[in-house]
């Protein structure tokens, strides 16, 4: 909320309000030279009210000095539409750039019953003044607070999809760049072998296109994902789960990398849970199978009472920081922390591979 805008609706209120407010006093004008002074500055006053959302730091000047000015000759017409343009300058710019504002109104509102030796009057109008500018850098600060949850939101959503993206497409490329490699190799010495890899590849890819249709419904629905866990899931499109997990290591294995998954435990896991579990052991064999150089591969899912471990490790002789870094882990490490887990990655101790592993609740703990 780096400005805001001052509707037209509220500044017509604001003109209408200071000539009403001064037309009574002006009836008790002692001189002609008296009552051209006000209404001069009744007029001025208006005219800085009027454009106040274009110019409000000149605007609330005169206007705290056009009120000053009535309130020495009318001793009886008090401050207070000094107080509302305060409170709205306050608002439209920041409170870094009102301070002076603030200053001068103190002067003004306070100054006339100064100078009347009006103490207490003059203690009341700087409390009011001081009150009124905090309404409205409260104001402005709430509205800048808001702007900025939504701004956050925004980018909080750009970066699930461009997670859930990755996910999708990092994995079934590599498998079909594999494939149509090895594919290639063996073209002419063994078509049927070849005939093979490219159906794998055919299948890599029409599964690929599966799961964005439903990533993309789920990011073009009009009514909103269907989250009524609060997981962050749409049940509505279609979602991997535990259960996909072997046609997972299937397809990996046609590429070469000998996969073995071990499942332990049949407790009930929520269905985020389900799917955090997917992409991470999803994630963890592209790697795999992208940097690693490895030749079998191990997926381990233990559940337990209230927690369950996911551990995926490789035997491959690839540089360890080839795998260290970049969208991958991080994308891993996030799904994690969102489930309320944590997860470590690096090399295996004391032996060749790398290892990923990962701790996920399956129940709230109390």
């Amino acid at each position: 909320m780096t400005t805001a805008r001052l509707p037209r609706r509220w500044r017509t209120v604001l003109v209408v309000v200071s000539v009403a407010a001064t037309v009574p006093v002006l009836a008790y004008s002692p001189s002609p030279l008296t009552l051209t002074c006000a209404l001069v500055l009744t007029a001025s006053q208006a005219a800085a009210l009027w454009g106040l959302d274009r110019h409000p730091r000149r605007g609330a000047a005169v206007v705290l000095l056009a009120s000053a000015g009535l309130q020495t000759m009318f001793p009886p017409f008090g401050p207070g539409i000094a107080f509302v343009v305060l409170c709205t300058c306050a608002w439209l710019r920041p409170a870094a750039e009102t301070l002076w504002i603030l200053g001068l109104a103190v002067v003004c509102v306070a100054g006339p019953a100064v100078v009347r030796g009006h103490w207490t009057a003059a203690a009341f109008w700087l409390g009011a003044a001081l009150l009124a500018w905090s309404w409205g850098a409260l104001a402005r600060a709430r509205g800048e607070r808001r702007v900025a949850e939504r701004r956050r939101a925004v980018l909080e959503e750009r970066a699930r999809i461009a997670r859930d993206l990755h996910d999708v497409l990092a994995h079934t490329v590599s498998v079909m760049v594999v494939q149509a490699a090895a594919a290639d190799d063996v073209f002419e010495s063994n078509p049927q072998r070849a005939r093979e890899a490219l159906r794998r590849t055919e299948e890599a890819g029409r599964q690929a296109l599966t799961e964005l249709r439903g990533f993309l419904r789920t990011v073009r629905a009009d009514d909103g994902p269907d989250d009524e866990a609060g997981d962050g899931i749409d049940r509505a499109a279609p979602q991997p789960t535990l259960a996909d997990l072997p046609r997972l290591t299937d397809t990996m294995g046609g590429t070469g990398l000998r996969v073995t998954l071990v499942c332990d435990g049949d407790g009930e896991v929520p269905w985020g849970v389900q799917v955090g579990v997917y992409r991470i052991v999803q994630e963890a064999l592209t790697n795999t199978l992208r940097h690693a150089r490895a030749s079998a591969a191990e997926v381990l899912v233990r559940i337990g009472e209230s927690e369950m471990r996911v551990r995926v490790r490789d035997d491959g002789r690839g540089p360890a920081g080839a795998r260290g870094d970049g969208h991958g882990l991080a994308g891993m490490r996030e799904r994690a922390s969102l489930l309320g887990g944590t997860l470590h990655a690096g090399p295996r101790p004391g032996c060749a591979g790398f290892e990923v592993e990962a701790w996920l609740p399956v129940r709230e703990t109390s």
